[in-house]
């Protein structure tokens, strides 16, 4: 595998919608890998994916997942839904053993809302799945990462306290503080510094103002309310050493592959210049 640089850019994208060619055609190395909820994961799958591109984190999504509101989200995303809770379940497991062919270390999903009430019965039985998705990865020697934004960062970071298992990590996503109007993402980044094993650069707006349960805009790397220069130089504050994967959103596939080129191309700018300044 390539010796990564630290901080080295990289691509977070989509197996059945992108191709190994369109993601090498970004120019990186490294990136993350999401598995759509009815992808069936067999070995051939597994060994079409084994190429010279490393995989730092194999995402699970869900079938029935839907982001269009936040009402909606807390319906239908992650393990919140007890209806769907245990089939989901059994997904992740086989997202871990998908990503263990591959010879990944770590997976990540969304959970879900996480109830602030630690006696919430949802609260109990998700902290309970939490754990035995955390003890199965472990098998792998896989660390469990969760996204972050449908929750507050000290929300988030008392559930993992609480959860207790030491490779339950978080994926750090920016945009999605702002996104869900969960949080100042830097305040977030350095409340959750320790746990982050890896990261998103993807930007948006905030939430209209007087739209309840209205989400906020996804936007192209630089364009939106994050601030990718101080989101950069505060991920080197906290000793964040892995790579930057670069996420877009948009539907159109060449829009998105063209964003995501240039969000990269923004980061390895604001590298550049913070080395410079630090010589």
């Amino acid at each position: 595998m390539h010796d990564l640089k630290p901080l080295e850019p990289g691509a977070m994208f989509w197996a059945e919608r992108d191709t190994l060619d369109e993601i090498r055609a970004l120019g990186v190395r490294c990136g993350q890998m999401g598995i759509p909820g009815g992808m069936r994961l067999t070995p051939a799958t597994a060994q079409a994916w084994k190429s010279d591109l490393e995989i730092v984190t194999v995402f699970a999504a869900y079938e029935g997942e839907d982001y269009a509101d936040i009402p909606t989200v807390q319906r239908t995303v992650g393990f919140i839904p007890a209806a769907t809770r245990e089939t989901r379940e059994r997904r992740t497991y086989e997202v871990s053993d998908f990503a263990a062919a591959l010879g990944v270390h770590s997976i990540a999903c969304h959970i879900g809302f996480v109830p602030e009430d630690t006696a919430d019965p949802d609260y109990i039985a998700v902290r309970a799945l939490v754990r035995r998705v955390c003890d199965y990865a472990a098998k792998h020697g896989q660390s469990f990462a969760l996204e972050t934004g449908q929750e507050a960062a000290p929300v988030l970071r008392r559930f993992i306290d609480d959860a207790g298992r030491p490779n339950l990590r978080i994926n750090f996503d920016p945009a999605n503080m702002i996104l869900y109007g969960s949080g100042d993402p830097i305040e977030a980044l350095r409340l959750l510094g320790p746990l982050v094993a890896s990261v998103h650069c993807k930007d948006g707006d905030w939430p209209p103002p007087g739209v309840p349960g209205a989400l906020g805009r996804e936007r192209p790397l630089g364009e939106g309310s994050v601030g990718m220069a101080r989101y950069v130089r505060t991920l080197a504050e906290i000793g964040f050493r892995g790579p930057l994967n670069v996420e877009r959103e948009t539907e159109d596939q060449q829009e998105r592959l063209r964003d995501m080129a240039r969000g990269i191309a923004l980061l390895r700018s604001l590298l550049s210049k913070e080395a410079v300044s630090q010589c």
